[in-house]
C-alpha cells in the first residue's frame, strides 16, 4: 500500500461494509465509524503500519489503539480485508459465535491492541507500550486514536504530560475533531479550543489536517517523526461523513434498527 491509495473508493467500500454490519447486528455507532474511515486507511492501506496479519502478536509491530473504542465498525472492515481475520466475521458483528463485538476486544480479535470503549484510557496503554519499547531497545512505534469529547477526559491530559515528560518520539496521537459528540457539539458540552494549542503546551509537535483532503494525513504520518517529543495530530472531519443524512446528525451518533429506506439511501450514496 502506497500514496496511490484511492481514499474515495476504500472509504466508499468500508462505509458500505460497515452499513451491511449494522443491517445484520440491528445496531452500532454509525457517525462515530464514518468519521474515523480515512484516519484507519491512512494508517492501515498507506503503508504507515508495520504489521504482519499472517502474525499478529508479532514482537516488532507497531501498536495501533482505538481509544475512541466505540468507532470500530470503522477498523473491523480493514483488519478482515488485510487477512487479521476471515471476512465471514463481520456479518456475525455483535451476535454471539462472532468475536466482534460493539468495542473491540484484545484477547478476541486478531489485529487488537487494546480493549477500548472505556473512555480516557487509550493513550495511558499507548504510553506505557511506547516506554516499553525504550526499555527493550525496540524501535516500534506506537499509535493512539482519540475521539474530541473523550479529550474532555482528565486522564487524557494526565497522560499527555507523561508523555511529554519521557520524550516519547515512538508515540503519535490522532485526534478526530470532528467537533460533535454523543448529545450535542463539543463547543457546548465542554469547548476545547484553543486545541492545537493545548496539545503544544502539553509538550506535543503538533500539527492539524483537514480531512477532506487525507492525503495530506498520509503524508504527515510518512514524514519524519520529531525527535524527543511525542506527535499529536489533529484531524479535522465531519461525524458521519461520506452520507448527506447521515453527517453532522447526532442521530446517527448510535444507531439501532435501520429502516429499508435508510439502508437503500446510504448506498445510493456510496455507489463505488
Amino acid at each position: 500500500m502506497t500514496e496511490t491509495l484511492d481514499f474515495r473508493k476504500q472509504g466508499r467500500q468500508v462505509r458500505r461494509k460497515i452499513t451491511e454490519m449494522v443491517v445484520a447486528a440491528g445496531r452500532g455507532h454509525v457517525g462515530s465509524a464514518f468519521s474515523l474511515v480515512e484516519i484507519l486507511l491512512a494508517l492501515y492501506k498507506g503503508g504507515v503500519l508495520r504489521v504482519d496479519p499472517r502474525n499478529p502478536r508479532w514482537p516488532d509491530r507497531d501498536r495501533l489503539i482505538l481509544s475512541k473504542g466505540h468507532g470500530a465498525l470503522a477498523l473491523y472492515p480493514i483488519l478482515a480485508d488485510l487477512g487479521f481475520f476471515p471476512e465471514s466475521e463481520l456479518m456475525k458483528y455483535c451476535r454471539r459465535d462472532g468475536i466482534l463485538g460493539g468495542h473491540p476486544e484484545h484477547h478476541k480479535i486478531p489485529g487488537v491492541e487494546a480493549s477500548t470503549g472505556a473512555l480516557g484510557h487509550g493513550l495511558s496503554i499507548g504510553i506505557g507500550m511506547a516506554l516499553a519499547a525504550r526499555m527493550d531497545g525496540k524501535d516500534y512505534r506506537v499509535f493512539v486514536i482519540t475521539g474530541d469529547g473523550e479529550c474532555d477526559e482528565g486522564s487524557i491530559w494526565e497522560g499527555a504530560l507523561h508523555a511529554a515528560k519521557h520524550k516519547l518520539d515512538n508515540l503519535t496521537v490522532l485526534v478526530d475533531y470532528n467537533k460533535q459528540q454523543s448529545y450535542s457539539d463539543v463547543s457546548e458540552v465542554c469547548p476545547l479550543e484553543p486545541f492545537a494549542d493545548k496539545w503544544r503546551a502539553f509538550g506535543f509537535e503538533t500539527e492539524e489536517v483537514d480531512m477532506d483532503h487525507p492525503e495530506r494525513l498520509l503524508k504527515i504520518l510518512k514524514s519524519v517523526a520529531p525527535k524527543s517529543r511525542p506527535r499529536a495530530i489533529i484531524c479535522h472531519g465531519v461525524k458521519g461523513k461520506g452520507v448527506s443524512f447521515i453527517e453532522r446528525n447526532l442521530a446517527w451518533h448510535h444507531k439501532g434498527k435501520l429502516t429499508d429506506q435508510e439502508v437503500v439511501n446510504i448506498y445510493n450514496e456510496l455507489e463505488i
